[in-house]
């Protein structure tokens, strides 16, 4: 039995429906209806009413609410006691992919500092599917990654939305793409074109962008960082979401610009993700608190 199984069927009785439910909590209707059935299953009950107008709460299920919100009561005094133990000193880790911001990353864990000197921070750049595995065994406290606008997000997973953005074409301001006022596939089929490797979010992209067709060269390389480094260094074009271009040290400096895609692609999305059982440690809580509004401060300025 886990802790958000118990949190889903609070849900379920606030809202009426497995639907709403989904929406809210940025799960896929399928993933909260199996979260549910296993539940049922451990418990030896039927805790919602399924029919065809949708699932409702059962009468046994009304009947086990009073408990589920002791537990979920005790759960709350626990996470704030274990909270507390862990504010003064102790390592908070972020797993991030490459595309991740660095005017948004370095400001939040600076800001962080500030009020938890004794609390070390540690970053590391890796996949997506890395990222998630030290979220469920423990290795991370917080996770950034990207999606593209429409992606269901994993129902074991806390995510909040921070950073929303089309994608651009990262150029050196000498290159031909940088004299256009929008980028089109056939202007990015003509160029060297520097792509990162499969499992990043923008892999996916590009490929459903040119759909199946190849630059007249391409590079391929393991996330962002290294892409703007070689889009400085005059070896071609990259893809990659706004936010992680905007901002950035090397576009401040003049070494790379961008240009919009001439395309209706979805957009891009950054995210930070925890994992929804257990206790998150106090400071993993505050830091994600400062992403969390720092990234909606660089929203508002947008605007």
């Amino acid at each position: 039995m886990r802790v958000e199984q118990l949190e889903y069927i609070q849900a379920v009785t606030r809202l009426g429906s497995l639907r709403r439910v989904a929406e809210e909590l940025h799960v896929s209707q399928p993933a909260l209806s199996e979260t549910l059935r296993n539940l049922e299953r451990e418990l030896g009950v039927d805790l919602l009413d399924r029919r065809r107008s949708g699932a409702r709460i059962s009468e046994v299920g009304r009947e086990l609410l009073p408990y589920i919100g002791q537990v979920l009561d005790a759960v709350d005094q626990l996470r704030r006691a274990a909270g507390e133990q862990h504010l003064v000193s102790r390592m908070v880790r972020v797993g991030t992919v490459n595309a991740a911001t660095v005017s948004l990353v370095i400001p939040a864990i600076r800001e962080f500092r500030a009020a938890h000197s004794g609390t070390q921070v540690e970053v590391v750049d890796v996949q997506q599917a890395e990222i998630h595995r030290g979220l469920l065994d423990g290795g991370f406290d917080l996770g950034l990654v990207n999606y593209l606008a429409g992606d269901d997000w994993p129902p074991e997973f806390d995510t909040t939305e921070l950073l929303r953005g089309r994608a651009v074409v990262c150029v050196r301001p000498d290159s031909r793409l940088a004299g256009l006022s929008a980028v089109g596939v056939e202007d990015l089929l003509r160029e060297s074109l520097i792509v990162m490797r499969s499992g990043y979010v923008m892999h996916r992209f590009v490929h459903r962008l040119l759909d199946g067709r190849q630059p007249v060269f391409s590079y391929s390389t393991d996330g962002a960082e290294m892409g703007k480094i070689m889009v400085a260094e005059g070896l071609g074009a990259t893809v990659l979401p706004e936010f992680s271009v905007v901002g950035d040290p090397l576009e401040r400096a003049g070494a790379i610009t961008w240009r919009p895609l001439d395309s209706r692609m979805v957009d891009v999305l950054l995210v930070v993700q925890r994992r929804r059982s257990g206790a998150p440690p106090l400071a993993a809580r505050n830091l994600h608190d400062v992403l969390v509004r720092r990234a909606n401060a660089m929203g508002a300025s947008a605007a």
